[in-house]
């Protein structure tokens, strides 16, 4: 099964580079869940970062996730996080 974790944060105003390096700077591999099969990082006006890890992993397992930075000041408001099981491709050719 594959996992995807998102986590999204809205920076601080004027902190969007700093939201950004940070959330790329952050290692995930844990403790018996390895690395992820994926990670993705997006920006989006209004100042926000978005990362998404993808995961062999049953959908209950612990698995590492981004956490709040240690600069408070760097965030707008607390980051989300959704976790959600992968359906399979869609598009062209997919069943």
């Amino acid at each position: 099964m594959t996992v995807a974790l998102m986590w999204e944060a809205k920076a601080a105003p004027g902190r969007a580079a700093d939201l950004l390096a940070w959330a790329r700077a952050q290692h995930l591999a844990g403790a018996g869940a390895g690395a992820p099969l994926r990670r993705e990082t997006f920006t989006a006006p209004g100042e926000r970062v978005l990362v998404i890890t993808w995961w062999d992993a049953p959908y209950e397992a612990e698995l590492p996730e981004l956490p709040a930075p240690d600069d408070a000041g760097l965030l707008a408001r607390p980051a989300h996080r959704w976790r959600f099981t992968s359906l399979g491709p869609d598009g062209p050719g997919a069943p």
